[in-house]
Order: C-alpha cells, then sequence, then structure tokens
C-alpha cells in the first residue's frame, strides 16, 4: 500500500536539500515502506496567521517517469493557519540526497485542509507555533506596526523587517519598525493547532502511477497543560541591561537550569530518519565520546567525505596570496527571526529578502549559527567564538561568510538572540521583535578566501568560504552564555592539502 497525499509549498528560488543544511525530517505517517515527512527545520512564519513548510514523501523505492528515477518528493507548502487552507507552489523529486528535478506550479490552486483530514493534521503541524489567539494578537500588532513602519522607512529610506519565512514571487515584504538588542521578553507557550484525531486515509494504486500528495497527520505529542491556553502575560517594557543585577540578566537570559530533550523527540525521530538523508538531530555525532570528529566519516556511510575528502574545513589559513579580491556585495535587510538549540550549536534561520553577491554569483541567506571557539584559525591564533552565515545560491552552491568574535563589548544583535535563547533543545522560538543584520558583519569588508566544505556531518565539499580579517567584539559574559550550552563545538583543523588561500593586501 501506498499513502497518496497532497503536499502544499511556498515559493522561494531553489530548495535547500536536507544534506546541504541539515533538514530534520520527522514522520507524520507511514504504510508500508512509504512515509510522509514534515521538516521541522523549516516551518517559518511567512506573515500573521501564514505559515511555510517543506514536507516531502519517501517511496521507499524507485520510480521513474519522463522527467528521470526518484525515490522521494520534497514539497514547498504554504499554510493559511486561520482560515485552514494552503496552496502548492512547488515540488522537487529527488534520487537519494540528489534532485533530478524541480516543479514550479503554474498556476496554484489554494485548497481547504478539512479539520482531521491529513491535509488539517499537516495544517495543525505546520501551524503549531503559535495558539489561535496568540497568532490574532500579533497579526493585529504586526498590522499597526506596517503602517507606521511603512513611512517611517519611506521617509528615512531605510528597509523594513523581513519575516522569517519565505514568500510567494511578486508578493510584497512586510514592513515593521525595528527594535534592537531589545530585553528579553516572557517566553511564549506553543500548542497545537486545534484539530481532532481522524483515520489515515490509504490508497492502493496500480503500478507506476505517480504519487499524488496528501496532507500529514501528526505525532502525537503529550497535551499542554490546563493552564497552556491562558493569555499570555503582556510583554513588559524593555529592560536596560546594564542597570540590572548579573543574577536578574542571566535569568531573563533563559539560560539557567538544565535543557531538556521532549520525552517524544527520541521515538518520532527514529521513525524520521530516511536512509539518504543526513538528520544533525538524529543521528550520534557529536564533538566528544564515540561520535567525535575523528569518528565521524564511519557514523554513516553518507558522512564518508568527513574522512576521504580532500578540501575539508576548517584550516589554519596561512600564507595566502596577497591580490585585490572583489569587495563582497551584501544586501542584508533587518529580519525576523527563529532560533532553536539544534543539539549542536544556537541556529538563527532568518527571513528571505537578504543576499550576498561575490565572484559573478548571488546568494541568499538561509541561516547563521554560532561555534565556540573558533573553528578557523588565522596564523594558527584561535578566536573566542565564530558567526558562520550560510547562504544558497539558486543552483545550489553553498558560500559561508564567518565573522570571527573577540572578546571586548557587548554585541547588541547577540544579546538579541541570547535574550530569546530557547529552554529546550529542538524547541525554537519566534519572537517579535527583529535583528539588524548588517550590525552583525565588520566595518574593514578585507576576507581571506578559499574552497572547504561544510564542518559537520556530511562534510560536503565544493563550498566558498569567505572568512573576514577584522573580528566583530563579543562581551566575556555572552561568550560565557553559549559555553554553559556548548562548551566545545568546534571541529579541529583539517589539512590544506595545498589548497590556494587568497586574502585581499
Amino acid at each position: 500500500m501506498r499513502i497518496s497525499t497532497v503536499f502544499s509549498a511556498s515559493v522561494a528560488a531553489a530548495a535547500l536539500t536536507g544534506a546541504a543544511l541539515a533538514a530534520d525530517w520527522q514522520s507524520v505517517a507511514t504504510a508500508g515502506a512509504e512515509r510522509v515527512e514534515i521538516d521541522k527545520a523549516r516551518i517559518m512564519r511567512s506573515g500573521p496567521g501564514r505559515t511555510v513548510a517543506w514536507t516531502r514523501l519517501v517511496l521507499g523505492r524507485e520510480l521513474t517517469d519522463a522527467g528521470g528515477s526518484y525515490t522521494a518528493v520534497q514539497a514547498m507548502n504554504r499554510y493559511e493557519c486561520e482560515t485552514g487552507k494552503f496552496v502548492t507552489l512547488r515540488r522537487i523529486y529527488m534520487h537519494g540526497d540528489v534532485a533530478v528535478r524541480e516543479e514550479k506550479v503554474g498556476s496554484p490552486k489554494e485548497v481547504a485542509a478539512v479539520a482531521g483530514s491529513l491535509d488539517g493534521k499537516l495544517l495543525a503541524e505546520a501551524c503549531k507555533l503559535r495558539t489561535v489567539g496568540e497568532a490574532h494578537a500579533i497579526a493585529e500588532v504586526a498590522a499597526s506596526a506596517a503602517v507606521n513602519a511603512a513611512g517611517a522607512a519611506a521617509q528615512q529610506g531605510k528597509p523594513g523587517v523581513m519575516y522569517a519565512d519565505v514568500r510567494a514571487a511578486g508578493e510584497e515584504p512586510k514592513n515593521h519598525a525595528v527594535q534592537v538588542a531589545e530585553a528579553a521578553k516572557p517566553e511564549q507557550k506553543t500548542e497545537a493547532h486545534p484539530g481532532s484525531a481522524a483515520e489515515t486515509k490509504i490508497e492502493v494504486r496500480p503500478p507506476g502511477d505517480r504519487p499524488r500528495f496528501i496532507g500529514l497527520p501528526k505525532v502525537e505529542k503529550p497535551q499542554p497543560s490546563a493552564d497552556a491556553g491562558a493569555k499570555p502575560a503582556p510583554a513588559k517594557e524593555p529592560v536596560a541591561i546594564a542597570n540590572i543585577t548579573r543574577h536578574e540578566r542571566e535569568r531573563q537570559l533563559a539560560t539557567s537550569g538544565p535543557r531538556t530533550v521532549p520525552a517524544v523527540r527520541p521515538a518520532a525521530a527514529a521513525k524520521a530518519v530516511p536512509h539518504a538523508v543526513v538528520q544533525h538531530h538524529d543521528v550520534h555525532w557529536s564533538y566528544e565520546g564515540e561520535g567525535a570528529p575523528g569518528s565521524w566519516g564511519k557514523l554513516k556511510p553518507e558522512y564518508g567525505t568527513c574522512a576521504t575528502g580532500k578540501r575539508q574545513s576548517p584550516i589554519d589559513i596561512r600564507e595566502g596570496i596577497r591580490v585585490d579580491l572583489e569587495p563582497i556585495q551584501f544586501d542584508y535587510r533587518p529580519t525576523y527571526f527563529r532560533i532553536v538549540d539544534n543539539g549542536h550549536t544556537i541556529q538563527v534561520n532568518v527571513g528571505e529578502g537578504s543576499t550576498m553577491a561575490v565572484m559573478g554569483r548571488s546568494y541568499r541567506l538561509v541561516q547563521f549559527h554560532f561555534h565556540r571557539p573558533s573553528e578557523e584559525r588565522i596564523n594558527g591564533k584561535a578566536f573566542d567564538m565564530v558567526i558562520h552565515l550560510v547562504h544558497q545560491d539558486d543552483e545550489g552552491r553553498l558560500a559561508v561568510v564567518a565573522v570571527l568574535l573577540d572578546k571586548g563589548a557587548e554585541n547588541p544583535q547577540i544579546q538579541t538572540l541570547w535574550n530569546h535563547m530557547p529552554l529546550e533543545v529542538n524547541r525554537d522560538v519566534a519572537p517579535a521583535v527583529a535583528i539588524d543584520l548588517n550590525a552583525l558583519l565588520p566595518e574593514n569588508r578585507a576576507y581571506y578566501t578559499y574552497m572547504g566544505s561544510l564542518t559537520t556531518p556530511p562534510c560536503t565539499e565544493d563550498v566558498l568560504w569567505m572568512v573576514f580579517k577584522q573580528p566583530m567584539p563579543v562581551s566575556g559574559e555572552q561568550v560565557n552564555i553559549f559555553s554553559r550550552l556548548y562548551r566545545n563545538n568546534a571541529r579541529p583543523i583539517q589539512p590544506s592539502n595545498n589548497r590556494l588561500v587568497k586574502e585581499n593586501r
């Protein structure tokens, strides 16, 4: 038997493969060798009451049609959480972790997701970010802010805030006022979108029939507590960080107390891991013990490049060729964001619209994350931390910009992120504040560049690296906060193998 389903999609340029950017596929329906999954790492708010999510059907076997052979189909979905409707805009046919072809739906149609149906279950899973009441409140605040910010932006000539999402082609960006380094607000509780349980529909099709796409039932989760439906406490006025005690500040930063992984996570994850897709949350790679970097290449066949690759990252950058490097053209926008502790680092997923251009190619910023200490070394010197800003172009090529962090003054952008750091692993937070991405970059844009790899499994190569020479400041307290979560999450230096390194002269 096969699960037949309708995946819905919201549109961006090209899709990010799980292997390239550590997708977090979670199984929500299975039948025989087939399973339907949702990517927990790519569920993003695209506006008030609207959510974008990637889903896929893993066939468990190979199918062939006029477009080629494939073993899974991914789709990008856009859900109207309040109206219970969705629309399909893009599909990608995969053979293992290789994209065979991509289809953009020419005339996307909006479909109602009936409560209790498979489509309704998938919508509920994608819309779990907030309760309905919270969504209404945020919609009202956002609408008001958009009107105010639109006028301010027009007067100052500055772009408004981008949502941490993927918007449909031609859809105008939302403008919101930017508040940088806002003091921490009480974390809002999340619960599943309302929807009753219903039996899963199974359909038998003749061999060779192309799979259709369905909505997906979610994995059963623990019921929310009795007070989960209560209205969230009103947000407090911003607090001047410098005027509160260290103890009070740490309490606000949501780093005290043990972090826990939801009990349902391991069981659900075990069903969600496909053979050919890398799961950062569900495999046992780590930075110490049996899963330490020296063992990565042995943990999975897909990780073999970690041991055999000849252009691995990070490296000790030295003896670069001094030339007149092309300036990196950044077009970063203020953005809302989703922040998650994924079990290996603190990762920040950002909104569409922020790009970078270099060497004749344009890349969009997808996410950034942190390592301590810096994975890169400059002439043998390591730095306190590093930010890796991960970009991808329309052909799937990756480019990473590294911003070294050295102890000094407090970094306002990092403080905003730490203020909203999740309390639990694999539970993301989408605060109603924005960050200025340009403020993460140093004033002096001189850089080193070389070809390398991802610094985590599967250690994919052919990644363009650009490492700024000038470090940005980060306070000792901010470093210590990250250290409480990750004392050392840096991959050791890899052999350079006589790679060419260029730098600004």
